[in-house]
């Protein structure tokens, strides 16, 4: 019976992670920040997760795009800047949208790259309300790269993730033929498995066997084995040029990840954490280390 229980309350979890909902509701705080009695509703419930949207748009100019991506119709902004050295192609991170990553956009136009921000299936402006946590949204990231080669021929195309976006990134080179000038990513998590682990850390609970499960179930529901969703493995396979970044507080990805994945990168490669920075944008608290840290990176890459 206590079988049963698990993989009942297992299964409805995995659903409401993988599976944004249509209606404007309030989603639940990041686990760690949780009080008592809030983390048994969730543990109960659930966590609720509307689609990601933002109000906010660029204020540089920029062209609307749609997208035929396999999971749907995707909404990107695409922007030019005169006599550009490449294209930065930038994706966001989980219960997130493309508006999230305006400021860093802004920073890539200043450093004279055309952008082109896309949201991810099932979040922002695009189709759908489904999200596997980097493993399909690996397909959209090889769908706005191959716009990219197609409309902008013989230009360099950088690639730029955050999270769930860096490992949909590494996903994509590593098994669906992506082929960048170069990579920067932000906290890619090891695997699935490991970052369900997180997140019972994060809550003070142990994560076996809720960990196992959930994402046992998420890949079921979702039609994929999500155990092979493994950064660490997909590293092994990238001779890309990359800049892996890291918030040295982050509850939600290990140093040990972090390690494992740098270790395994085969291409050229740097690393730059970030004291006392989280789960979130680095340029928030040092700013000056991150903006130099990335002019650093592209300016020394060999983008001809």
């Amino acid at each position: 019976m206590a079988t049963v229980v698990l993989n009942a309350v297992a299964f409805f979890h995995a659903w409401r992670f993988t599976h944004f909902s249509p209606a404007v509701t309030v989603r639940t705080s990041n686990p760690e920040g949780l009080a008592g009695w809030r983390k048994l509703g969730v543990l109960l419930t659930g966590v609720s997760n509307p689609k990601p949207h933002s109000p906010n748009r660029p204020n540089f100019t920029y062209q609307r795009l749609l997208l035929s991506s396999p999971n749907g119709r995707l909404e990107a902004w695409y922007s030019t800047v005169p006599n550009a050295r490449g294209t930065v192609a930038l994706f966001h991170g989980y219960t997130s949208n493309k508006a999230a990553l305006l400021p860093e956009a802004a920073y890539f136009r200043r450093l004279g790259y055309s952008v082109l921000l896309t949201d991810f299936a099932g979040n922002g402006g695009s189709a759908g309300y489904t999200c596997t946590v980097g493993y399909r949204e690996a397909e959209d990231v090889r769908t706005a790269f191959n716009w990219l080669v197609q409309n902008q021929p013989q230009k360099p195309i950088l690639l730029y993730g955050v999270s769930m976006g860096a490992e949909a990134i590494l996903r994509a080179e590593s098994e669906l033929g992506v082929l960048p000038k170069a990579n920067i990513l932000e906290c890619p998590y090891g695997s699935m498995l490991q970052t369900a682990r997180n997140r019972f850390a994060a809550m003070h609970l142990p994560d076996f066997p809720m960990a196992n499960l959930l994402v046992f179930w998420g890949g079921v529901q979702n039609g994929f084995w999500a155990f092979d969703l493994d950064a660490t493995r997909f590293a092994s396979h990238i001779n890309t040029p990359t800049l892996l970044m890291w918030g040295e507080a982050d509850p939600r990805v290990t140093r040990q990840e972090t390690d494992a994945i740098y270790r395994n990168l085969r291409g050229p490669k740097q690393r730059q954490n970030f004291v006392g920075s989280g789960h979130e944008p680095y340029w928030k608290k040092h700013e000056q280390l991150w903006r130099s840290k990335i002019a650093g990176f592209v300016a020394g890459l060999p983008l001809k």
